[in-house]
């Protein structure tokens, strides 16, 4: 296994890993993890050479936050990279008057939104005590997006850029923070958000991978001409890209349409053609993008976690990304490993 590359986060001063751990699933998303196995998966990304972490207070209502602190807490702390979000506030209640879906056994916190100036500041305050670290490296404005807040979207997003965004720019220039940006599932709302503020990076999920590459029509060469990073996380579009198109298969957490299974079946092929793996492909594509300095997975055993980083550093010839674009199964302008 090759060791994991290190890269220039945009614009700002901060190297980091090319391959992040993810931390939704220590938060006990869908189903339960024990601390043990939270610990291990950590320390085993920590051992593969990992040293970009990504948490935010919506994972587990606060779980993930505590969870990776914990695990991190005695490793140097230039020697890593940390990244968490703002736009919710936590406040302790009873479990018992807790909707914890879609977290599973999750801290006893109620999640309120707030993307005010004050909710920010003291969200931010309160990530650093659950982590009891002395920082976090990148802050995002966490889910101002329509797949989140639906109909109420355009007014959510307009109190992020007035207060979140000011809040976090302060927190930047105070040099609190090194890096600011937002974290959603829609590319249009990064490329809003690049257009009307300063921001350093963005964290998208599943919106450019293998199945989806629109964002590189304005979004992506934006950030390129900002020097803007930008993070993939879903980068398996919530599950075909490392299951494959097996019956049930998962897109964007829903069974997934036959014209993707059709898709996925006609790069499965060339996978077979060329013996490469579907998940190592599907991420390693990924971060082929000049903009795109990491790939963000989640686990939830330390399996899961090796096969990652072993996928992550399979050898994948040149000609399976030409014989990709050949069969029209990718962007003819989608950058390919070299």
């Amino acid at each position: 296994m090759k060791p994991l590359a290190k890269r220039k986060f945009g614009r700002v001063d901060l190297e980091v890993t090319n391959f992040a751990f993810g931390t939704a699933p220590i938060g006990n998303i869908f189903r339960p993890i024990d601390e043990q196995m939270s610990d291990a998966m950590i320390q085993a990304a920590w051992d593969g050479g990992v040293r970009f972490y990504d948490t935010a207070p919506m994972y587990g209502h606060g779980l993930a936050e505590l969870r990776t602190g914990y695990s991190l807490r005695w490793k140097s702390r230039d020697d890593f990279v940390l990244s968490s979000k703002v736009g919710r506030v936590l406040k302790p209640k009873r479990r018992s008057e807790i909707d914890f879906s879609p977290w599973n056994n999750a801290a006893p916190n109620e999640m309120i939104f707030d993307y005010s100036y004050d909710g920010t500041m003291r969200a931010f305050e309160d990530s650093l005590q659950r982590l009891a670290l002395e920082r976090m490296d990148i802050c995002f404005i966490h889910d101002i997006d329509v797949f989140t807040r639906g109909a109420d979207q355009p007014e959510v997003f307009r109190q992020a850029m007035d207060g979140a965004w000011k809040a976090l720019s302060q927190l930047r220039d105070e040099g609190v923070v090194k890096a600011i940006g937002v974290g959603v599932n829609e590319w249009e709302v990064c490329h809003e958000a690049l257009k009307q503020r300063d921001f350093d990076c963005f964290l998208l999920a599943g919106r450019y991978t293998l199945l989806e590459q629109e964002s590189l029509d304005a979004f992506l060469p934006l950030c390129q001409e900002r020097n803007a990073a930008v993070i993939i996380g879903g980068g398996f579009n919530s599950g075909i890209l490392a299951t494959g198109a097996i019956e049930g298969a998962k897109y964007n957490y829903a069974p997934a349409p036959a014209s993707i299974m059709e898709k996925v079946r006609g790069i499965e092929a060339v996978c077979k053609e060329y013996n490469v793996p579907l998940p190592a492909a599907a991420m390693q594509f990924v971060v082929a993008h000049p903009a795109i300095p990491a790939f963000v997975a989640g686990t939830r055993t330390v399996e899961q976690l090796n096969k990652n980083l072993e996928w992550f550093s399979h050898a994948i010839p040149t000609d399976f990304w030409s014989e990709l674009k050949r069969k029209g199964l990718l962007r003819e302008d989608a950058p390919t490993p070299a």
